[in-house]
């Protein structure tokens, strides 16, 4: 079977889930044995997200192969459980930086460069790039922005000419757009959505599935309107509601038959549907039995999406572990060494959250304090694990100006530093440590315990890393380096010895996190905290040490 193309838009307003929507396609097809990978085409002018603002763009995702990547590719990974790479994200920065390179290099031979055909051709060669490149049946090309944006119309043009260079039999068009309820009128309206399909067809495109979203459940007479001022079939209307969990959408989409209308009209050969494994998981996630509060200490907390795979990771250990992950958003700038009790006393697991730049370091290095001093697990990743060093260099070593010389040049106690081929680097964007590196375990350690193996592989983000020097001093007062990178020596896990758990990471473990394989880490972090709130509540000895939990049923849930 030859690779086949989705495409997917969306129309009305922004955030409607066109991610989520073509994720949860993608798990459908999966389920039935179809080989599927997902494209994210973004319409902003940044090489790549790595410079962005997390307030406006969410976290940046890292795949593999180290490319700084929209937050969306974590869904993609999630739901589906594949790895994506570089190819997968594309802006169109980086299409206009491919062209002009070209055209630099006499790739045009002097013709004129133009928006068409040279961008459209650009966009359409990395779409057919990721369909040649891996063994995939079906690519689902999810289109970033609104249909009338400026900045969307080359990649609309692009999936116009491709639906008649690769065949309308093999290609599917799905637009996402909302169906409003209006209060006063006392129902939904399917204007907004009749305008949105109208100005795509008149760049060309015409959708073959409309996905509605909507609040309320859409009636047969909304539903038939929406096809025939919309030139579909009613059955290709699909409603997309409101769920209690994302994981809970696939589910609701089976529903509505979107997997089936995309089978047909891609003459798709499929295996009979397995959804079993994916219904257990989104019933725990309803259903779970226990709750336990964690806090995420970080700068960026009013925007959760900045944090979006430490979430969905808490979802995923708290599956493991038969528990609702209560997190407790706690802005670190807020933190001081008066207050901090206050804000953590509720709280049976701490987690420090990565970042960039000195605001809310100090709070941050409250936090960890707090965690060592009360034995409350404590789990910090990247800056996180960053703090925690110079936290215990601060109170235990008695260096009072030990610090990170990405907030202090001119420390004498560097204990966290730049990294030597970091130092001549002036570009910001797609520089640093990234992507996946190896790690050696110490077999006496909590991260041993939790992977039940010696080497491992995780994901990276930083300039800056654990300064060596100090190393000695730091183990005497009993911050072990339990995990190192083989090939540079590089400390990668830092451990207290005397705490039930107390880990600090310089990768990025929420970022292997899905559905399918909840990251060890974790589960572990999760199971520790459980723990310690049993202990807390008085139901068992306060001083029994924590026993990760090997496997557990799956259930779990989240609140923010």
């Amino acid at each position: 079977m030859s690779c086949k193309y989705i495409f997917v838009t969306g129309g009305v307003a922004s955030s409607l889930g066109k991610g989520i929507l073509s994720a949860s396609l993608g798990r459908l097809l999966a389920s039935r044995g179809v080989r599927v990978t997902i494209q994210k085409l973004d319409p902003y002018i940044n090489v790549d997200p790595g410079t962005m603002n997390p307030y406006e763009h969410g976290e940046v995702y890292v795949t593999q192969d180290g490319a700084e990547t929209d937050l969306d590719l974590g869904h993609y990974e999630r739901f589906l459980g594949i790895e994506t790479s570089q190819n997968n994200n594309v802006t169109t920065g980086r299409i206009y930086f491919d062209v002009i390179s070209k055209e630099r290099q006499g790739a045009y031979l002097g013709k004129t460069v133009q928006v068409i055909p040279h961008i459209t051709d650009e966009i359409k060669s990395h779409i057919y790039a990721l369909g040649n490149a891996e063994d995939v049946d079906v690519v689902i090309v999810e289109v970033g922005g609104t249909v009338g944006d400026i900045e969307s119309l080359p990649y609309i043009e692009a999936i116009r000419q491709m639906r008649y260079e690769v065949g309308r039999k093999d290609t599917c068009s799905i637009h996402l757009t909302l169906v409003p309820y209006l209060a006063a009128a006392g129902e939904l309206k399917t204007k907004p959505t009749q305008h949105s399909v109208k100005m795509l067809s008149e760049s060309g495109l015409w959708p073959d599935i409309i996905a509605c979203r909507s609040e309320f459940p859409l009636d047969n007479g909304i539903k038939q309107k929406i096809a025939q001022f919309c030139n579909v079939e009613v059955q290709d209307v699909i409603a997309s509601l409101d769920a209690e969990t994302i994981y809970e959408v696939p589910l609701l989409m089976r529903e509505e038959g979107l997997d089936e209308r995309v089978i047909e009209k891609l003459d798709l050969q499929t295996q009979p549907l397995d959804l079993d494994d994916w219904k257990s998981f989104v019933k725990a996630v309803k259903e779970p039995s226990q709750d336990v509060t964690i806090a995420l200490v970080g700068k960026y907390v009013e925007h959760h999406d900045a944090y979006k795979s430490i979430a969905e990771a808490f979802v995923h250990a708290g599956a493991k572990n038969d528990t609702n992950v209560v997190i407790k958003w706690v802005q670190s700038e807020s933190v001081t060494a008066s207050n901090v009790q206050e804000l953590l006393k509720d709280c049976s697991g701490i987690l420090v959250a990565p970042g960039f730049g000195d605001r809310g370091i100090e709070g941050k290095l409250e936090a960890v304090r707090y965690a060592r001093e009360q034995k409350i697990p404590f789990f910090g990743i990247c800056l996180g694990m960053q703090c925690s060093v110079v936290e215990v260099a601060r109170n235990l070593c008695g260096w009072q100006e030990a610090h990170s010389t990405e907030f202090d040049e001119a420390s004498d106690k560097p204990v966290i530093d730049l990294m030597a081929e970091q130092r001549e680097i002036e570009d910001k964007g797609g520089t640093m440590r990234l992507g996946s590196y190896e790690c050696t375990l110490s077999e006496e350690s909590h991260a041993f315990r939790a992977y039940g193996k010696t080497d491992i592989t995780e994901r990276h983000r930083h300039r800056y890393e654990f300064n060596n020097e100090f190393k000695a001093d730091l183990e005497k007062v009993g911050l072990r380096a339990t995990g190192v990178n083989p090939s540079r020596n590089l400390v990668e896990i830092v451990e207290f010895q005397d705490q039930p758990w107390f880990v600090g990471v310089q990768f990025h473990p929420e970022l292997k996190s899905t559905v399918s394989k909840p990251h060890p880490l974790f589960v572990d972090f999760v199971s520790a905290s459980l723990a310690y709130s049993t202990s807390k509540e008085g139901r068992v000895d306060g001083d029994q040490k924590h026993a990760p939990t090997k496997d557990t049923s799956l259930k779990a849930s989240i609140s923010s």
